[in-house]
């Protein structure tokens, strides 16, 4: 298989960054997407080129930092799917594929295809957790969890931090983002007591941190890879609204 690649290249933040064009050739359909430019990246080093920065780490789907625009899409044309899931039996001979780092203002690119995600790890500490100040961890069956909502949890839980909401929404909002980290606590029985503080907490951090506003495109939720629910943002404002009415509890 023979492909055109145009990809973002950006030297340092402070770089204005431009597209290049890269041929390569042999990439055969059981590759991934990343083990493609990691043939590229041979390619370059070989001719003492710089090779294309990106992120990665478990190649498995579940650490999020893969993440990347492919042909305008976060992860690509499947559904559900990671950067590093995704597999070249996607594309066809010939095909051009344009790949871009997520584009939100706080979300700055480092590098190429590298993108400063902090912002996220700041909106977390804003709330994302249960405060236990005393004693050791309960008993595991002490506070019996409804079946409802312990899958309910789970599937909020599922969110790996990756961003592609915020690349997909035409706002750069991280509210699906948020909305999940504060939702799979606020479910269970040990995060009632911070509910309404962490909502107005976190939604606080993501204004400050530059994220835009939900304006319900639902574009976050199609391309979230672990298919996060944007019903989840509904509840997260719910407790937002009561934490701005009556005070964080």
């Amino acid at each position: 298989m023979k492909l055109r690649l145009h990809i973002w290249r950006q030297a340092s933040p402070a770089d204005t960054g431009m597209m290049r064009t890269y041929d390569v050739e042999n990439i055969t359909d059981h590759m991934s997407f990343l083990e493609m430019l990691d043939i590229l990246n041979e390619e370059l080093l070989a001719k003492g080129e710089e090779p294309v920065a990106f992120d990665h780490d478990c190649r498995e789907g579940i650490c999020g930092t893969c993440g990347m625009v492919v042909n305008g899409r976060p992860h690509g044309p499947i559904p559900k799917t990671t950067v590093c899931q995704l597999h070249m039996r996607s594309f066809k001979d010939g095909d051009e594929i344009y790949i871009e780092p997520w584009r939100a203002n706080a979300f700055p690119v480092i590098k190429d295809l590298i993108v400063d995600r902090g912002a996220f790890d700041r909106i977390v500490q804003h709330g994302g957790f249960v405060s236990v100040n005393t004693g050791s961890a309960p008993d595991a069956n002490a506070m019996p969890v409804p079946k409802p909502d312990a899958e309910s949890a789970m599937d909020a839980a599922a969110c790996i931090g990756c961003g592609a909401c915020v690349a997909a929404c035409p706002n750069s909002s991280a509210m699906l983002f948020v909305a999940a980290k504060a939702g799979h606590l606020s479910m269970l029985p040990q995060g009632q007591v911070e509910r309404t503080a962490r909502a107005m907490n976190m939604v606080t951090q993501m204004d400050n941190e530059g994220f835009g506003g939900c304006s319900n495109h639902y574009e976050c939720e199609a391309a979230c890879p672990k298919g996060i629910s944007v019903s989840f943002i509904a509840r997260m404002n719910r407790d937002f609204a009561k934490a701005a009415l009556f005070g964080k509890e």
